[in-house]
């Protein structure tokens, strides 16, 4: 692990301590024995997801939120083992793609719990996602152009709709997950009110939708409330036009100069609740987002004034990330002038972030390289010396870390890669031809189970053996389940 942390390896049980559920899962908290066996049984690079872990942040996050209706963002791990924690801990399916919504049927989420919220979604997703609607109408759509609601109309929707609104206010942990002033997301502010009304006219309207961006950490905490806040202001001049004249962005025209109150049943706020990836960072503490949340948002009425509108909350990565790890093992170890380089068997193509986003994980040498047991190879005598560890990948970006202090590696030692559990698998690619990683799933119901295999060659090849020449050229989704 890094100089930030005064132990190199991991210790501890499960993860968390007993019947306490702190905020975050460090490194070290993982036990080393249990990874070692992994990846003695399964090989590496594997990752490994703590179900149970999963079902204490997703319970953190009901009571900061016990009003709200709480939305797991599918794209943060799509994997079935991880959506049916999700489901059976009560929270319902946010889903930006067809493929993701296919996923949370096969995991047993009702057509009633999944609300599909893609960015310019293509025709072929839209026309699933139209047709799934029409014998399971409890579906909800979330569209963010006034185009897209053309296509719905198009294609025969009519059904629960939500309108993906661009408040104006982003935030997030790199440039680019910053969605809420960029202008691919969202209707423009000071055109939503009028779109929204619009929408009702053809649609069963039930919500609004924003989301500042991924990875809000405490010190963006501002712009969430102003961004919250603005969200609030948009509601209440749909629900309640009379109290709220002189909105921005709500002009009174036409024929809605005097507009009569939409019933919606929510306002979504989004996600994007941060995690500590580095050692020294706080946790975020959720208490206080959640109360942050709800004092920018204000009582939102019902349009018949007789109850409140609902908040809605959709973080995936603050439910996933300290669930997972990704383990790899050191096969060389090259000193230079510059830098010493330890080569392991995990690339960006396993895990894409720190290529991607430069992004930081901690990383902590388990051992078992100068040793036949794992015991035998603990680094805890070692000094740590700084280090790049790097992937096989012919690309000079395919780095886990620069200069990083590390208990010093020797091949064949183990190394764990922390807070993993967030976009690692779902951002894992086949470049170079590089199968992907088996998955192992940690519950005190099932112990450690295989949820998905290591890909093999044949796996990489079987999308061109398949292809019939009878086969239509133009891809089709969804499919028989």
């Amino acid at each position: 692990m890094s100089a930030d942390h005064d132990d190199d390896g991991v210790s501890g049980t499960n993860g968390s301590d007993g019947a306490e559920n702190p905020p975050i899962r460090r490194l070290a908290d993982w036990d080393p024995d249990r990874l070692h066996g992994i990846a003695a049984e399964h090989g590496t690079p594997t990752y490994v997801i703590d179900l149970d872990r999963v079902a204490e942040n997703c319970e953190r996050l009901r009571a900061a939120f016990p009003a709200a209706d709480c939305r797991y963002a599918v794209k943060a791990h799509t994997g079935r083992a991880v959506l049916k924690t999700v489901r059976e801990c009560g929270l319902d399916a946010e889903c930006a793609s067809a493929g993701e919504v296919d996923r949370a049927l096969a995991a047993g989420f009702g057509s009633d719990r999944i609300h599909y919220t893609a960015v310019n979604p293509p025709a072929r997703d839209l026309e699933y996602i139209v047709d799934l609607a029409a014998h399971e109408p409890g579906i909800t759509i979330t569209a963010g152009a006034v185009d897209t609601l053309d296509r719905l109309v198009e294609r025969g929707y009519d059904g629960r709709l939500c309108l993906r609104v661009n408040p104006g206010v982003g935030a997030g942990h790199h440039e680019k997950v910053r969605t809420g002033a960029a202008a691919k997301f969202g209707v423009p502010y000071d055109r939503a009110a009028k779109t929204a009304r619009a929408a009702a006219e053809r649609f069963d309207l039930v919500g609004i939708h924003a989301h500042a961006g991924s990875g809000i950490d405490p010190d963006q905490l501002d712009a969430h409330r102003e961004f919250v806040s603005r969200m609030g202001d948009l509601a209440r001049t749909l629900t309640a036009p009379e109290t709220e004249q002189d909105t921005p962005g709500t002009e009174r025209e036409g024929d809605h100069a005097d507009p009569d109150p939409i019933d919606l049943e929510y306002v979504d706020v989004g996600g994007g609740f941060g995690v500590p990836y580095r050692e020294t960072e706080p946790a975020l503490d959720i208490d206080a987002v959640a109360s942050a949340t709800r004092d920018a948002l204000g009582t939102v009425p019902t349009a018949d004034g007789t109850g409140t509108v609902q908040l809605a909350v959709e973080p995936g990565r603050y439910l996933v990330a300290d669930a997972g790890v990704l383990l790899t093992r050191v096969n060389t170890v090259k000193p230079t002038p510059e830098e010493t380089v330890v080569g392991v068997d995990a690339g960006m193509t396993d895990l894409l972030r720190p290529a991607m986003y430069d992004a930081y994980h901690p990383i902590g040498n388990l051992g078992g390289g100068d040793g036949s047991t794992p015991e035998a190879g603990k680094p805890a005598d070692r000094e740590p010396i700084p280090v790049t560890v790097a992937g096989p990948i012919c690309e000079t970006g395919d780095s886990f870390c620069t200069d990083r202090p590390i208990a010093e590696p020797v091949r064949g030692d183990l190394l764990a890669i922390g807070i993993a559990g967030a976009y690692g698998y779902e951002m894992a690619t086949q470049y170079n031809s590089r199968p992907r990683p088996p998955e192992v799933a940690l519950s005190s119901e099932h112990d450690a189970r295989l949820v998905r295999r290591r890909e093999t060659h044949a796996d990489l090849t079987v999308v061109e053996d398949d292809v019939d020449e009878t086969d239509s050229p133009i891809d089709r989704i969804g499919g028989e389940r």
